[in-house]
């Protein structure tokens, strides 16, 4: 890979951190300001809600407490965590990866500002299937999960074609 391309692959990462980031704060700003003043349940259509919860913990609530000291460690950790994917984005081979990080890293910074401001992330995508509530979440946990799909199915397809490519050469 030409020094060139791998700027390139690692500022297609920061552009869909951005994206990611952006559009996860306009939408929480849009939710928490506008539509659910005062809160409330909207049926958006069948299977899907709009919601207003905040998440003190991390992903489906677990670690959920109000202790400062709580916040901090999860801000801190999800911190480290970026900086090791930033470390990997600038390492990134390939657009597919770029992508994957870029989305996860942005996801990661949007619930971080989530706990800075307000001491929760807001949570408000409600999707369920009768009775069954998937746990509601945001576009920076959407961004997070699919990055995350993303460099799983990368490591078991893509990943597995160029290590047989990389034996046979």
């Amino acid at each position: 890979m030409s020094d060139n391309q791998g700027k390139g692959l690692f500022s297609l990462g920061l552009i869909i951190v951005f994206l990611v980031f952006t559009l996860d704060q306009a939408t929480k700003w849009w939710i928490v300001t506008e539509v659910m003043n005062p809160p409330r349940f909207i049926p958006v259509f069948p299977s899907f809600n709009l919601v207003m919860g905040w998440n003190k913990g991390i992903s489906f609530g677990i670690f959920d407490t109000a202790s400062p000291p709580n916040q901090w460690l999860l801000i801190g950790l999800a911190l480290i965590i970026v900086a090791v994917l930033l470390v990997w984005l600038k390492r990134a081979d390939s657009r597919l990866i770029s992508v994957a990080l870029g989305m996860i890293i942005g996801g990661a910074l949007g619930n971080v500002m989530d706990r800075i401001h307000h001491g929760a992330v807001a949570d408000f995508l409600d999707f369920y299937v009768g009775n069954f509530h998937w746990p509601a979440f945001n576009v920076a946990d959407a961004g997070i999960t699919i990055g995350v799909i993303v460099l799983v199915l990368e490591s078991f397809f893509v990943g597995s074609e160029t290590d047989k490519k990389d034996d046979d050469g």
